[in-house]
């Protein structure tokens, strides 16, 4: 196995990293370990400001790291530039509310003094994708850090570049040598690590498989884990719904990242009264996207991530088709280099089409018609996954009814599915285990220490 960069708009084999050995591999979780004992020691005020530096360091390199996300993963640059400064926006919220979000509490019970207190595992392994090689790595990096831990970043293996570049920020940023570390490690060193001592816990983003493998690993190990896994995120559209601004976010919310991202909205559940017209609209806004070059800041849509995702979704549109659906804009690949494929809305689906059924990584876009408010929630639970989901219309109390209803771990009325540093991010069934982001992220890999002080004798 090599780690290597291939640029996704062209084909072009950029460069190639050979993969570490197991050994050298464990010698940096061993001197992240050490470094991360010596980090534990700092008082949290004093971790606090390596985060604003941290943030500075990207948003000064924005442009140089947005440019290697797209070449490696062909996210447009538009987004892969906003996805860098996302990053230092995460680290400027865990630097304004760190010291509040590990404060210890106390509690009344029967001794003199009762306190909880909040302190770090040790090194976390961190094994992330290739779709936000920023957000992802630091969306669980940032929070580890500010518990306390060492963090070790095995990354995917089309993204090394990336992978090295978010070591290199921390360095700029000052944080203590080793502290946080990059690793082009294969799959048996990953078990390797998981394996180790010196590893505490392991968070994953990923596929369900993935996470179901990582997952046994560190329970065999009794290691925590947090998993962020797959999702297939319904966006209900009400009768009451504008349908202009529902007909833009569901643009946005299904084409980020070119449709490639968990969180993006892939089954799109209108109610009878209005779904042709927002069909017709949604299919002409697709259509209209601007899909090339994505290091252009004009373009929109970016290729998928590699052939093999393409002829995947490819299938999943041919299958859909031959059932019946109604291919309505799109539905092929663009000619020329690169795995490009056109924006696609298909009507007529139906739950048995791998388009519904399964998780649908690239733009594509099946739509799904009601009668009523019980058969969208119906449907939007009729999945496997639940990660996120998103309600369409004017009445707010209804649409929170709704959002109250969906199996999910974030929901959102009238805003497109997003992650958000102040707010928890998740999934239940099998979208995942545990949080990420907010107080709750910050806390999953901590030691909650319960502190219990008596008399030493009878009054």
């Amino acid at each position: 196995m090599k780690y290597e960069t291939v640029n996704p708009a062209t084909g072009e084999r950029i460069r190639a990293h050979e993969t570490q050995s197991g050994a050298e591999v464990l010698d940096i979780v061993s001197a992240c370990a050490d470094a991360q004992r010596l980090w534990w020691e700092l008082p949290i005020e004093e971790r606090l400001p390596y985060f604003t530096r941290l943030a500075s360091v990207l948003r000064e390199n924005k442009d140089r790291f947005g440019g290697l996300i797209t070449l490696e993963m062909g996210k447009p640059i538009s987004e892969a530039v906003g996805e860098v400064e996302k990053c230092a926006w995460l680290c400027e919220v865990y630097a304004e509310n760190g010291l509040d979000w590990l404060e210890e509490e106390l509690v009344q019970a029967d001794g003199l003094e009762h306190r909880v207190v909040f302190q770090p595992l040790g090194v976390i392994l961190s094994v992330m994708p290739w779709n936000f090689p920023f957000w992802q790595a630091l969306r669980f990096g940032v929070p580890g850090l500010m518990a306390g831990n060492g963090s070790v970043l095995k990354h995917a293996s089309n993204v090394p570049q990336c992978s090295m570049a978010i070591e290199e920020a921390f360095a700029l940023a000052g944080f203590p040598k080793n502290l946080f570390r990059s690793v082009l490690a294969g799959h048996d060193t990953v078990s390797e690590m998981i394996a180790s001592d010196k590893i505490a816990g392991v968070s994953l983003t990923g596929s369900t498989n993935a996470g179901e493998a990582i997952a046994a690993l560190a329970g065999k190990h009794l290691k925590k884990v947090v998993l962020e896994l797959g999702g297939s995120d319904p966006f209900i559209v009400l009768e009451d719904a504008d349908l202009d601004f529902a007909v833009e976010g569901a643009v946005r919310g299904r084409m980020i990242c070119a449709g490639q991202s968990c969180i993006a909205a892939k089954r799109f559940i209108v109610h009878e009264a209005i779904a042709d017209e927002f069909t017709q609209r949604f299919a002409e806004r697709m259509a209209a996207l601007r899909v090339g070059d994505p290091m252009l800041p004009t373009t929109q849509v970016g290729p998928v991530v590699h052939e093999k995702a393409l002829k995947e979704l490819l299938a999943q549109i041919v299958e859909a088709r031959d059932l019946g659906g109604k291919i309505l804009c799109g539905g092929s690949r663009l000619e020329g280099p690169g795995s490009f494929l056109e924006p696609t809305v298909i009507s007529g689906t139906r739950p048995q089409m791998r388009v519904v059924s399964e998780e649908t990584f690239g733009p594509v876009a099946p739509v799904i018609v009601v009668e009523n408010d019980e058969e969208a929630v119906s449907v939007a639970n009729d999945t496997e996954f639940g990660l996120g989901g998103s309600v369409w219309t004017r009445d707010l109390a209804r649409g929170q009814s709704l959002a109250r209803k969906l199996e999910v771990g974030t929901v959102f009325v009238n805003s497109i599915v997003k992650s958000d540093p102040r707010m928890p991010f998740g999934g239940v069934k099998k979208s995942g285990l545990g949080r990420e982001l907010s107080h709750y992220g910050l806390k999953e890999f901590v030691n909650v220490k319960g502190i219990n002080i008596y008399s030493h004798g009878i009054a």
